[in-house]
């Protein structure tokens, strides 16, 4: 339950994850979204608190360096990790998952090629997002695209966390868009190697195949 204290208005409900309870509410006048972990009761409380608390930490963490590396991210406003919660401003659009299939061939290329550089800048950090789909990225109405739900984002720089961002992304893809996943996933690539440089992103793609022929991916408890 959000913490009313915080003098929220009017909190709706509108998405609850494996993780975490998302709410949408005014804050101040402020429109914002209240990201609240779930406590599971199948782990010992003190346990529990101890993985949402640093889990909290974690993400809003990599919240405000993915902004600093030039990743439009949401903006954290408040913070607080003993009771899980992270609020941050809520980034009205549409989810890129829907917004692609309306683009033109062209227009839709350089989104996603965009996409790739965004993502980037991330590993360029030392993030990895650790579910990079496009059901979590929101286009806005005066075009940007924003990356949202870091829940399971992790601060590394093994080529193989890099390298399952990359398989997430284009199983993403050819999931929910095959009828132009591979144009799209070239034009990502395109993207990703204009800030990491032709022989990392080589690495980085050549780990994801190496990973994919393994038939497992690690995610990042």
């Amino acid at each position: 339950m959000v913490d009313l204290t915080l003098r929220f208005e009017n909190p709706t409900l509108f998405y609850v994850g494996a993780e975490a309870e998302v709410y949408r509410a005014k804050w101040y006048g402020i429109d914002v979204v209240i990201k609240r972990r779930i406590p599971k009761p199948y782990r010992i409380r003190e346990l529990d608190e101890e993985i949402r608390f640093r889990r909290t930490m974690r993400e809003a963490k990599i919240l405000h360096y993915a902004k600093k590396a030039g990743v439009p991210t949401p903006t954290v406003y408040f913070l607080d990790p003993t009771n899980s919660t992270i609020i941050m401003n809520f980034i009205e659009g549409e989810r890129t998952r829907e917004a692609l299939s309306k683009f033109t061939g062209e227009e839709r290329v350089r989104k996603i090629e965009l996409i790739g550089v965004y993502t980037g800048r991330l590993h360029q950090a030392g993030i990895q997002h650790g579910d990079l789909t496009t059901s979590n990225m929101i286009l806005t109405e005066d075009g940007r695209i924003f990356i949202v739900d870091f829940g399971l984002g992790a601060f590394t720089n093994e080529v193989e966390d890099m390298a399952v961002d990359l398989i997430l992304f284009r199983r993403a893809l050819m999931s929910t868009h095959y009828m132009f996943a591979e144009e799209c996933f070239k034009a990502f690539l395109r993207g990703y190697a204009s800030i990491r440089g032709r022989k990392i992103a080589d690495k980085v793609l050549d780990k994801a195949r190496e990973v994919e022929k393994r038939g497992r991916y690690v995610i990042r408890s």
